[in-house]
């Protein structure tokens, strides 16, 4: 079974220095319906204004999982961590028990254009930490690459959940097949282009749901770029 989540039918927050659509129930947007999808709690694109951004606030017992399209984004924690995230690098910042952290465009002039994924962690009370890596873009043409797992799998980030994120883009023709386990499911992100999934047309912005199904089949109808979640 596929569910298809329009891009359009997302919630939608403007605040000037700030434009976030919502796949699932986020802040002042709510959708008893749109909860997220099974640990997969939160999927947001920001776009962020040069020079602005999300002062300093507080998460716990979660794993929030930054993904950069454009631009470049300053992060800095109560950890101590400061870094920047440019595109094809994942960071993963575990909650846990608390933590506080910020985050700006680094850029002065252009905007930065990113998606931040929140999943829900196997358990509460985990050790606050941080992780980031750079992804080579060779290793998602026309194929899967592993970005996030429980146990750090082929070089990938940890997240502290039975979950995976495959990274792709995939030229135009392009076909990948990423195989589901029994009993898993998955959920597509389009982050740019658009793509064939089991024969339904996803442009950006767009998601699917995917339960009880062997093998999810996926081609390029144009240069398109994605996430794929393998969850339990």
């Amino acid at each position: 079974m596929i569910r298809i989540r329009r891009s359009d039918e997302r919630g939608l927050a403007q605040h000037g220095w700030l434009e976030s659509r919502f796949t699932f129930s986020f802040a002042e947007y709510h959708d008893p319906k749109q909860m997220g999808f099974r640990a997969l709690r939160v999927i947001n694109e920001d776009r962020v204004q040069p020079g602005q951004g999300f002062g300093t606030h507080a998460h716990r017992d979660m794993e929030i999982v930054t993904y950069v399209l454009e631009g470049a984004l300053e992060h800095a924690d109560s950890l101590g961590t400061r870094s920047q995230i440019h595109p094809g690098e994942v960071q993963r910042m575990s909650a846990g028990t608390g933590v506080t952290h910020s985050e700006y465009n680094a850029s002065r002039e252009a905007p930065v254009h990113f998606l931040q994924i929140w999943i829900l962690p196997e358990r509460e009370g985990i050790a606050p930490g941080y992780q980031q890596r750079a992804f080579p873009r060779e290793g998602r043409r026309d194929r899967f690459q592993l970005a996030a797992s429980r146990e750090g799998r082929e070089g990938s980030i940890v997240i502290h959940q039975d979950a995976e994120i495959h990274l792709a883009e995939l030229g135009a023709g392009a076909r990948v097949v990423h195989p589901l386990r029994a009993g898993r499911h998955a959920w597509v992100q389009v982050a740019r282009g658009a793509l064939s999934l089991g024969g339904d047309r996803l442009a950006a912005g767009d998601g699917a749901a995917v339960s009880d199904q062997a093998r999810l089949e996926l081609e390029g109808i144009e240069a398109a770029e994605l996430l794929l979640f393998d969850l339990a």
